[in-house]
């Protein structure tokens, strides 16, 4: 069992940075593939990042070269480094853990959620 608790959303201008924090409870939270996802108003949840146990990172094209995943296993934390923000980029952001192997894209992979943070990127 993990739980998951996301901070770190707020308002922000457009061409900004915002760090957002995910932090994990359980002992096994290194065997976990991590990743963030986004759900702006009336579209689908989708892909942004993941961090596999492995280490290996993944990104959405949507976000790639502007955005970066790390975690810190002795900590329990996840975080998405969030650089050249656009209007785009508004959403609700969700960490998530998924105990699948490989680098799992969907949301239906992951078995863990958190409760979201909101992230307004304004022009």
């Amino acid at each position: 069992q993990v739980q998951l608790v996301e901070s770190g959303g707020g308002l922000v201008q457009a061409g900004g940075s915002l760090r957002l924090s995910c932090a994990a409870s359980g002992r096994t939270f290194s065997s976990y593939v991590m990743g963030w996802f986004r759900q702006a108003p009336g579209k689908e949840r989708e892909f942004v990042a993941l961090n596999s146990w492995t280490g290996d990172v993944y990104y959405a094209e949507s976000v790639k070269g502007r955005f970066t995943i790390s975690r810190d296993n002795v900590k329990n934390m996840v975080y998405l480094q969030m650089n050249s923000v656009n209007p785009e980029d508004t959403a609700v952001y969700y960490c998530a853990a998924s105990t699948r192997r490989g680098w799992p894209t969907r949301h239906t992979e992951y078995n863990y959620w958190g409760q979201g943070t909101q992230v307004t990127v304004s022009s």
